[in-house]
This record gives structure tokens, sequence and C-alpha cells, in this order.
């Protein structure tokens, strides 16, 4: 690896003077021919040549070092239509050629074919774009999440480390409000809301944009997106011909191989993308080791001018060491924590320092390799991943989507576009069962896998605790089906309906007996005293299945015409809950089964924007979405326990903002405020009913108020220099103390009211910094070489918290506040200019932490596990993650 950066530094310093060789050059400007906006990111390239180059800021794009010669330029930017021209190159001048693009069509309405994109200067929402050059510079074989930290309000961290663990809020709000879509399909978890972005490694290859837009966002699907809309975008279409093969290599194993293929356009009709990746690695963190495959497939056919079809499959089959518990600051550094100003250090003495470091990880422990015994997952035995150890916590999963788009102009007014789709998930993850032998010498207790083998050996009732998989296999299939009709030259209306439906099988198996012959489980009401002694794979504590359907209808108008855009949507969606448990029995001795009646949800919102001049523009929108509530506010999965008044959590939402751009097209900027109300947040109890049976209620008037603004700018001087800063202040709280009353009948007569009272006024909501700036440095000395710098620092960062803790009326203080941190990256890439026939050659490397800084990205206030008592809402009574230390990733890409 030494050998490697020293051989790519010296051809990174010495090729450059290959350069003075000028030959000529082509710029110019790619503009959106309607309206004449700046096209940021559109790709250029000179066809049978190596060179190329991307739009800047102002649109404008340079090639230099360019042979004398005729050519042709191509110009290609998603949702546009391709364009080229003839370019004549002569020795020591510059020729330049500008275009115009013209948006792709349907229905004679513009559309982005790709789904619901925000367009500049038109669409009134707050968005910002990630060009694919963006994610090559900074992503660096993250979790994709991890490469929008340089967008207002946008928070991502990789939690514990491990691969495909990292987490995401938008403005205050995690993953199961924020509606996050591939190619315009949703892919939340039906159940909950979540997004488990190991599913999705191949993603970040595979793209070709992504487009976050804040807020309530103009996406006109009846799906909720309270933070905002993340939108995935992979397009065949879009893409050159050729493969890419690339090579990356990084600390602690890293080791990443990523092969992909496009066909490019065929007879005008005909386009193919198919990619695979490998990544294996020990991790950072320690036993955070990956194992990965993933795979894409893009293809669309343009039938005729009026039809087209598009295919898309991905996937990431993939297993990972996991790091799931926080610790006390001390467990990881103990000079860390002395220089916090509230942590008491006599909690030092409890919580001594692990040798590991900042890279402790609980969720693992040593294990004599004598020990042979098989695991149990996916269906078959297998052999443990590592003989000298095993992770208590380990996921293991495959999650393919499938969707098949058709476009269609059924006539000059009309168009109709239609998406089916299937989403498979096989997989769980893994965690101990039953009674374990624990080694307590460090700063928490871990497994000691030796000790529970030793003793469940010497059994005579089989094993006293072993490894089980907690198993999660579903599938979901949906359509979308999106009219469009153009009322008049400036007045479109969209009408569509989304269904989904989806079956989530939940269960644990046992995986490993760890040293006895079967496990005693004698709790399934189906089973005969035969059926008791379990083995490998056979099924433990809890079976059940549950079913979600889902129906929205939406309508969209959107009115354009000289300076101003407008548009307004209203959606109705529904959702149906069903639950079978395998292993209790009802009354009748079936299955004990549990079905909800159709809860019905709304949003409406609504916006405009108005070019003041062309550097100008303001915009305004506004909504209200009543969101249903998720499957386990509704349905207790254990005992088919059911709320019987399930309530929907609302929301408001109000947003303004300007764009505007100046000096001669070097100068980009945004602002934009946002409020938005959250009222009724769901808090649920089981309660016991007059007959004996359990319920469910709600408790509500939980109210949050989320505020802020949010700034982001662009300043090019020169080609050889870009600066790009963001800004992000909110305020986010609970507004109000809140008292919920109910019955509770086990109290006994007379005793069944029960009031609780929560005390939560003025108190800040937790798990993400309100206070977050970054700042982008990016140098283009020679043609080909980029540096850059990112710096990104974060403030007021309270611990998350839940509302139901407070239940004192003299405990207002707020949650532990997390130490302000700033952290710095570094990026580069040199595409070789050497000549290899066909073959490009790209060197890049990217260096996260580069000052190896401490500091705390996750916390938990007054932790129930890792608090020094008494919990008093400080350092000493927080658990926490670390930040990631320094790492690296450098490798080479071949282009052909």
């Amino acid at each position: 690896m030494r050998k490697f950066f020293v051989i790519s530094l010296a051809l990174t310093l010495l090729i450059p003077l290959s350069l003075f060789a000028q030959k000529g050059s082509i710029n110019g400007k790619v503009t959106n021919a309607k309206t004449g906006e700046a096209l940021v990111g559109a790709n250029l390239i000179i066809e049978g040549t190596l060179l190329g180059a991307a739009t800047g800021i102002n649109g404008v794009y340079v090639i230099r070092n360019v042979p004398t010669g005729t050519y042709t330029l191509k110009v290609t930017y998603i949702g546009y239509d391709e364009a080229s021209a003839q370019v004549q190159v002569t020795t020591n001048a510059i020729t330049t050629t500008n275009f115009e693009l013209d948006e792709q069509i349907i229905s004679g309405a513009t559309i982005t074919v790709l789904a619901d994109r925000a367009k500049p200067r038109e669409t009134p929402v707050a968005f910002t774009d990630v060009r694919k050059e963006d994610m090559q510079a900074r992503l660096g074989s993250r979790d994709i999440p991890l490469v929008l930290n340089t967008t207002p309000s946008v928070y991502s961290t990789m939690q514990g480390g491990g691969a495909g663990d990292a987490r995401l809020t938008i403005r205050g709000f995690n993953q199961r409000n924020i509606a996050v879509m591939i190619n315009g399909v949703p892919v939340n978890d039906m159940e909950n809301g979540w997004v488990y972005w190991s599913n999705w490694d191949g993603v970040g290859d595979a793209a070709s944009s992504i487009q976050i837009q804040r807020g309530l966002s103009a996406i006109n699907l009846a799906t909720p997106s309270i933070g905002g809309t993340m939108n995935i975008i992979t397009d065949p279409t879009a893409l050159q011909s050729g493969v890419n093969l690339k090579q990356e290599v990084g600390n602690d194993g890293f080791l990443k191989t990523t092969l992909i293929a496009n066909s490019g356009l065929i007879d005008g009709k005909y386009a193919v993308t198919g990619g695979v990746v490998r990544k294996t690695g020990d991790g950072l963190i320690d036993k955070t080791w990956t194992d990965a495959w993933a795979y894409y497939f893009g293809a669309s056919w343009q039938m005729n001018p009026k039809n087209r079809l598009e295919v898309y499959a991905i996937g990431a089959p993939q297993r990972h060491g996991q790091n799931s518990y926080m610790q006390n600051i001390g467990a990881y550094s103990h000079d860390f924590a002395r220089d916090l100003d509230d942590y008491d250090p006599q909690a030092l003495d409890k919580f001594t320092e692990a040798p590991a470091g900042r890279k402790y990880n609980q969720n693992w422990g040593p294990v004599s390799s004598n020990y042979t015994g098989k695991q149990f997952w996916n269906g078959k035995e297998r052999d443990r991943f590592d003989s000298n150890f095993i992770n208590e916590r380990e996921n293991y999963y495959h999650k393919p989507i499938v969707n098949l788009n058709w476009y269609t102009i059924l006539t000059e007014k009309l168009g109709l576009f239609s998406t089916v789709y299937y989403s498979g998930g096989t997989g769980g993850g893994t965690g101990t069962y039953g009674s374990m032998r624990w080694n307590t010498s460090g700063p928490s207790r871990f497994v000691d896998w030796d000790a529970t083998i030793a003793r469940n050996e010497a059994g005579t009732t089989g094993s006293f605790g072993i490894l089980r998989n907690s198993v999660n296999n579903q599938w979901t299939i949906g359509a979308i089906s999106k009219a469009n009709y153009k009322l008049t030259d400036a007045l479109n209306f969209t009408a569509g309906v989304d269904w989904r439906t989806a079956e989530i099988e939940h269960f644990r198996e046992v995986r490993d007996l760890l040293g006895g012959d079967y496990y005693f489980f004698d709790r399934n009401q189906f089973d005969t005293p035969a059926d008791y002694n379990k083995g490998l794979g056979d099924k433990i504590d809890y079976n059940f299945t549950n079913t979600v359907d889902w129906l929205g209808f939406f309508g969209q108008s959107e009115y354009s015409s000289g300076p101003v855009t407008a548009y307004g949507m209203g959606g109705y969606s529904m959702i149906k809950y069903n639950y079978t448990n395998y292993f209790i029995k009802n009354d009748a001795g079936n299955e004990l089964t549990a079905e909800t009646s159709w809860i019905n949800g709304l949003q409406v919102k609504g916006g405009a924007s108005y070019r003041l001049s062309d550097n100008l523009d303001v915009f305004a929108n506004a909504g209200y979405v009543q969101k249903v509530p998720i499957f386990d506010d509704v349905i207790d999965d254990r005992t088919a326990t059911k709320a019987t008044d399930p309530k929907n959590e609302n929301f408001t939402s109000i947003e303004g903002g300007t764009n505007f751009s100046g000096l001669d097209g070097k100068f980009a900027a945004k602002a934009n405020f946002y409020v938005t109300t959250w009222k009724d947040k769901s808090i649920t109890r089981s309660v016991e009913l007059v007959d004996g049976s359990e319920g469910i209620i709600f408790i509500q008037g939980l109210d949050v108020f989320h505020a802020g603004i949010e700034f982001e700018a662009a300043y090019q001087p020169i080609s050889l220099l870009r600066l790009d800063g963001v800004v992000s202040i909110g305020n986010w709280k609970y507004t109000d103390d809140v008292t919920g009353t109910y019955k509770d009948y086990s109290k006994g007569p007379g005793q069944e009211q029960v009031t609780e009272t929560y005390y939560l006024k003025d108190l800040k909501s937790g798990s993400a910094p309100q206070t977050q700036f970054a700042l982008i440095g990016s140098l283009y000395p020679v043609r080909g070489l980029m540096a850059q710098g990112v710096f990104r620092y974060y403030a007021n960062h309270y611990a998350n918290w839940e509302p139901t803790s407070r239940t004192n009326p003299d405990d207002r203080a707020q949650s532990w506040k997390a130490p302000n941190y700033g952290v710095l990256d570094f990026h580069a890439s040199y595409n070789l200019p050497v000549k290899l026939g066909p073959l490009g050659l790209q060197l890049f490397a990217h260096v996260f932490n580069v000052l190896d800084t401490i500091y705390i990205q996750d916390a938990t206030d007054n932790s129930a596990y890792n608090a020094f008592a008494p919990r008093e809402h400080k350092a000493d009574d927080a658990e926490v993650f670390l930040g990631i230390p320094r790492s690296f990733n450098i490798g080479l890409q071949i282009s052909y």
C-alpha cells in the first residue's frame, strides 16, 4: 500500500509537466432552452477522445489542451435531451460553443422523466442537487447518506461504525419522517418507516444524482415527507458507452472492486447498464468487518416516439459485524472525559478505559478455535465468519428491488407514467438468548464465549444460552401510475394512484447452540413435548407475520407563465394492518390474529415562485399533513393487543426563500426559512382493560416546534478555484407540558383513572446538531487535477431522550449538550494524461477526519445502562458514539 501511494504521488507531481504542450481550448455555456437558466453539472465530452468537462455554477465549461482538428462535442444532462455540435479547434485559440437544452417531454408537459425532481428557479421548495461528480469526489465508499453532510440541515453519522449502519436526519426529523426514493419508488420500511442503508450499498456507485428536497417537498405522491425527500436517480440513458473498473484500498484491510459497463444509446432506442461491486474489510471499529456484494442493472427501450420502457434492479447481499451499543465517554478515553466540564472524575473509577480506546466495541468476544460448532442462517448450516471470535451482533441481509417503468404519450395533451415494482428481503440480525456467561473485566460486559460453551457442553439439559437470529423476511409489491394532462400552455394537471402491499415474516431461530445438543423452548402453544428441544434453525421466542396494505391517491396542478411558477397538491392515503401469531392460540385454539380497519390520512400543500429578475427569484410554500401511525403504534406484535382508536400525527409547515446569482455568473446563493409544527406526536401505552385483556392507548397533545434558517452559496472567481459554503441554524423544541388520562383496570376498583404528565415545555429536541456550518474549497490547478478540503462544524447538539422520561415537575433541565466540534476531510483526484489507447486512468484519494479529531457524533441522555448515578443530564450520565477516527481510501479507476 505504501508503494501504491508513492507511485501515485509521483505520477501526480510529474505528469502535469506534459501539459505545457497546449493546443487549443473549447469553452461555452449550457442553459435551459425554455428559461435560460444555467445548468450546473452538465457533462460534455469530445467523442472519440478522453477529453471532457462539467459545467460550473454559472453553467460554463472549459476543455483545455485539445489537439487541433474537427470534433463532435456532446452534452448530456439528466432530464434533458442530449445535444451535440461540430467544433473546429485551432492552435492556441479558444472555440466557443454554447448549448441550449430542451427538457424531456411527455404529453407536451416539461416533466423530468425520472420522477418528481425540483427545477432551479421554478419549483418553490428548498432543495439541493448532489451530482455524480460530488459523490465521486466526497463519498469514498461510505454509506450514501454521508455525502449529504454538506447540505443544509442534514446530519448523518455512521453510528457504531458498521458498514451500512448510518442514520440520517433532516431538520431534526429522523428517517421515519423522510421519504427515501430510488427512481421515484419509496423504499422506507412499510412497517415502521425506517431505512436500513446496508440494503442499498451499491446505490452510490449506480446513482447519477441525488436530490434533497427539504420540508414537505413538491413530491406528488401521497407519501408523507415531513423532514424532506431524498430521491436517488439512476439513468442508463444518461451514461456514455464504455466500461469503468475501479479498485479501492483503505485502512483496516478495506478492499473494494467496482465494475460498471454501459452500452450507451444503441440505434437511438436501446441502452443497458450493468454493475457489480465486491467489498471486504476488517472494519475501522473493532470487529465491524464487512463481506458484501452489490449489483445494479438498468435498461431502457424507446419503443417509438410515444412509448418508452425502463427496467431497474438493485441489490446488495451482505454481512457485517456491528457495534450496536453506545458507551460511557470514559470507556473510550479518560483524557477526553476529563476535559469535559460536566464529567465527574469519579466516574472514571467505574468506567475503565478500553484497550481499544475509540475503536472499542462491546459486541464481540474471543473464542477458542477448537470450538467448531456450526452456525445457521438463511436456511443453511455454515461455518462462522472467523474461527477466533464471535460477534454478538451481526447483520446479514439482501433486499433487492426491481421496477418496470412505462412512459407513454396518449394524445398531444395527455401522457401516462406507470411503474410496477417488487422488493424482497431475506435475512436478519444476531443476538444472545438465554443465560450467558459474561466477561466483566472491561468498561462494559461482553459475552465470555468459551465459558458459555464449556457450561453448555457440561450440561445435561441442553444449552443454557445460545446465539439466535432475529429474522425479517419480507416482500413488497406496488404500483404507481400518474396521468398528466396539459390544460393550457401554462397549466398542467397530474393525478395518480399509489398502491403497495407487503408481508413481513418475523421470527427468532437458533443460530449457534454454543456447545449444547439442543435448546429447550416450550412456549410455542402449538408444540407438543416432543417438539421442545430445538436444534439449529428451529424457531424460538416469537413467530408472527405482519401484512401492510397501502392505497394513496393524489392530484397536483402546476402553473408556469412568464416569471410565475406555482403548484397545489392534495393527497389521500389509507393503510391497513394484519397480524398472525404462530406461537399463541386464540380462544378457539387457532392462531392468534388481529386486524385493523383502514386508517386514513391526508395532505395538502402548495407554493409559488416569482422571478424578480434574471438573477433573483423568491418562493414560498405551505402544507398540512395527517400522518397515519406506524404498525407498532397500532398492534402489539407479541400479544395482538390493538389500539381501538389510533390517532394520526399532524404536521403544518410554511417555508420561504430566495435564489440569487450574480458577478457575471460567478456567484450563486440560496437562503430560506422554515417553520414546522408537529402536533400529537405519538405516545402509546399498553394497559389492562376491564375484561382483563390488554389494550393500547394514545396520549395526545405532545407538540414539537421545528424552525430554522438555511443558507448555501457557491463562488467561482476563476476556473481554478471554487468555494462552497453552507449554514443552517435550527430551533427544535417541545412547546408544552402534556397530560394524558386513561383507565387502567389493573389498579383495582375505584382506582382505574390514571393521569400521566410529561414536563416538556421548552425542552430541546435531541439527536442532531441544531447549528451546522460547512465550507468546501476546491482547486483545479491543471486539467484533470482536483483537490478539495471539506470542513464541517456542529453546535447545539442535544443528546437524544424520551419524552416519557420527564415525569418529575422539578426536572426542567435540558438534555445533555454534546461539545461543539469541527471535522476536516480531504479529497483529491487526477485524470492521468497518458496515452493507453482508449483507456483513461484516474487516481483518487480520500482522507476522512484529517486531524484525527476526537468528538461525539451520537449521544443519549441519562443512559439506563451507562450513566454514573445520580442521573443529572451531565456528560458522565450520557452514553455516546465517538466520531470515526482518521481513515483513508485511495484507488485507481480505469475507463474505456
